[in-house]
């Protein structure tokens, strides 16, 4: 029996595109998740689909990543489905663990998608590190001015105000009033 696992990271993303390729390929079942990372040791779904995978049966995926994004994982999870007894087809990268070349195949394309993802934390950590030179920080702007800092600071060692009614002179959570007045 074919069975298809199918993933999406995040829960806007859907899984029809993978859904329709894997029904086509002739799975007769079809296990998902949905918002879960590839990089999560934790998928329900795929837990699901390795405990009804038997001898002679093949798991099967739309494409390489969708299983795992590090090679040792990859290589670990097929190993686990040759004790089984079953192999592995990857319908996008031509990738069919039941061959020889397919398992050749499988072992130069994981590395291929892993190298790949070593590349983008490059370019992204990169990318950060320009940004933060020329004075941008990425994430939610800053709540308060210095000055505003300043401010409350002063109002609350003369004892004028609470950190409650400072917070709600600046129109933000006191939560923030404390954290501003903790970097300063």
């Amino acid at each position: 029996m074919k069975i298809g696992y199918a993933r999406v990271s995040t829960e806007e993303q859907n899984l029809h595109l993978q859904r329709d390729a894997l029904k086509k390929a002739g799975c007769a079942k079809i296990v998902t998740d949905k918002g879960v990372s590839g990089n999560s040791n934790k998928r329900d779904g795929l837990d699901r689909a390795l405990k009804q995978i038997k001898k002679g049966d093949v798991l099967a995926v739309w494409k390489l990543d969708r299983l795992g994004r590090s090679l040792k994982h990859l290589i670990e999870l097929i190993e686990t489905l040759r004790e089984k007894g079953a192999g592995f087809q990857s319908l996008s990268d031509g990738i069919n663990t039941t061959t020889a070349g397919g398992k050749l195949v499988f072992h130069i394309m994981g590395a291929l998608a892993e190298f790949e993802r070593s590349l983008i934390i490059e370019r992204t950590k990169a990318g950060l590190a320009a940004a933060k030179r020329r004075g941008k920080y990425p994430g939610r702007p800053q709540s308060l001015t210095p000055q505003q800092i300043k401010h409350a600071r002063k109002m609350l060692e003369r004892g004028e105000e609470t950190t409650g009614s400072v917070a709600a002179l600046f129109k933000v959570d006191r939560t923030t009033i404390w954290r501003a007045l903790q970097k300063t």
